[in-house]
Formats: C-alpha cells, structure tokens, sequence
C-alpha cells in the first residue's frame, strides 16, 4: 500500500471510528434532552405515540404545522400557511419560522439585494440568514458531535427542531427586532465582475454547517462531516494559492504590513480578521463595507459589521480582487 493510500486509509479508520463513538447517530436523542423537556413542556413539540420524544427522528410536516400553531397561539399571531408533506428539510423548517416569527420581508428583501447584485443566491438565501441571525442552530462541538450536523438540504431531526423552537420560546421580545432594524440596513454595493464571482460561491454556501478543519461541502480526509471551518471556507472561495496559509492567522500574516486594509476602507471580496494584539482568531468574506459572509458558530452565515464588538475586534482586512 502507498503512503498516500494508507493516510487515506488511516482517516476513513479514523472518522468511522468517531461517528460509532458518537452515541449512536442515537445521540441525537439525548444531546438537547433539556431542550426536549421544554419544548414538550410549551406544547411546541410533542412527544410521539410511545410517550418518548424520539430526537434521532425526523420532523414531519404535520409535526411542525402543529409547532406553528403553538407558537401561534403563544403569541398571539395568525398562523403562516406551511404546505408540504412527508420530512421536513432544514432550509424548509426555518423559513417556517422565520415566517411565523414575521420576519418573511425582512428575508425577501435579502435575498433581493443579493439577487440584484448578481450573487445568484439559493432560494432559501433571505430566511437561513434571518434564523442563523436569531442564534436557531447548534454547534455541535469537536470532535465526536460533528457527526450530528445536518446540510441545509438534509431532514432536520426532532432533536434539532426542538433546540430552534426551544431557543424561540427563551426570546424575550427584542430578538425579531433587532434583526429586523440589523438587516433593515443590507443594501449591497455594485460589484466588479471578479468581486460576484468570488461571491458567488461565498453566497452559496449558506446555510453549510461549521466543520472544524471543514473545507469541502462533502467529507474529505480526516474530517467526519462536511462543511466549513473560518479559513477553510475562504479556501474554498478563494482557493490555496492566493491565501497562502490555512488558519486565519497564516492567511492574515500573509501580506506585508503596508497591504494592510483598514476598517473603513473595506471593499466587497475583502478577506476580513478579527482577534487581538495581532493574533487573528477568525476571518469572514466583506459582502459590502457593513456586512461580511464567514463560517462560525451558525454555520456559513451573514453577520454586520456594525457592532462594536466587532469593530473592537477587527484586526486588518487584506485584498485579494480588484
């Protein structure tokens, strides 16, 4: 066997011995079970006929219609029309709550701007960046709980279902408006032709979970999952030979002192590093000067740049479109 085949060999021992380390993908019954309790005990989920509520299950569009009319109910709105039938995926399951929680135009007029920069986002771009905006996903932590994470395309689990809807009934009345008065300021600059391009690609990752090490939207070697880690998802947009290094921090250190962007000089396609005494910890895409598209905690989501948290933060940025 080469060396080349035994490294393989070696990871795909490696990440199937992880995914059976994990508690069965059985550990989706058990990961949130705290959450479960709430949900069940909100009527916002219900157990299933044998009394348990079975997280490793998937959501069905019956189940969530009857979530919808709980929160409906809870406060006290009209209920959102939710056709389908069959499992429910996770990009249908959020945009599901984004419209109960009266957020639909907030995520239409999203994916409008991005559709009329050119960007050519997914169909379901406008409500993935509301529900990762109102914190509706979980991290599942490296690295045995990685094998949990779900695509945007994939059933969402009654484990998973019940973490968002869990997290909804903990708002306490401040979270839909403040990401309707964040978002209400998406407005996307015109881009450069080189700018959509590598925007493009960025855009369409929504929804990705975050992989530590991820790169690649499939597994790829040494990794159980896939999806993307901050500067493996710039990687994959930008590719290896311009960044150079492969953690935030290499790709930061990457460019002479003197190339170093400034935070309001930020132009789309800017590879953006946040950390501190000069130490990047994480980086993110600049969609315009106010916004950046990364890979973090909710996944590969959107997030402003407005927060002073953020700027506090912000270390340089460095240019690689014109």
């Amino acid at each position: 066997m080469s060396r080349d085949m035994s490294r393989v060999a070696l990871a795909v021992l490696a990440v199937l011995g992880a995914v059976l380390a994990v508690p069965g993908v059985a550990g989706a019954r058990t990961w949130d079970a705290a959450d479960q309790r709430t949900v069940m005990r909100a009527g916002l989920l219900a157990p299933l006929s044998d009394g348990r509520f079975h997280g490793e299950r998937p959501l069905t569009y019956d189940e969530l219609r009857a979530s919808r009319d709980a929160l409906a109910l809870t406060a006290g709105t009209e209920r959102v029309l939710v056709p389908g039938h069959g499992n429910v995926r996770v990009t249908a399951f959020d945009a599901a709550l984004v419209r109960q929680l009266g957020l639909s135009d907030v995520a239409d007029a999203v994916r409008g701007q991005a559709r009329r920069g050119g960007l050519h986002p997914p169909a379901y771009f406008g409500t993935e960046v509301v529900a990762r905006a109102l914190s509706l996903r979980f991290n599942h932590p490296y690295p045995r709980g990685e094998a949990l994470e779900v695509y945007p395309w994939q059933a969402i689990s009654r484990a998973e279902a019940a973490y968002s809807l869990a997290r909804i009934a903990g708002f306490s009345g401040w979270e839909a408006g403040s990401v309707r008065d964040t978002f209400s300021r998406f407005v996307l600059p015109r881009y450069t032709r080189a700018q959509r391009g590598a925007l493009r690609l960025a855009v369409s990752k929504i929804g990705m979970p975050y992989i530590w090490g991820g790169e690649t939207d499939g597994v790829s070697v040494g990794q159980i999952h896939g999806g993307y880690d901050c500067s493996g998802f710039a990687w994959r947009v930008f590719g290896a030979t311009p960044i150079g290094g492969r953690t935030a921090d290499d790709q930061a250190h990457g460019i002479a002192k003197r190339a170093r962007v400034r935070f309001d000089a930020i132009r789309p396609g800017d590879l953006l590093f946040f950390g501190e005494r000069g130490y990047a910890r994480h980086e993110g895409i600049a969609l315009g000067a106010s916004f950046m598209i990364h890979a973090s905690a909710q996944g590969v989501y959107v997030s402003s740049l407005e927060e002073r948290w953020r700027r506090d933060a912000f270390l340089w940025g460095r240019r690689l479109l014109r």
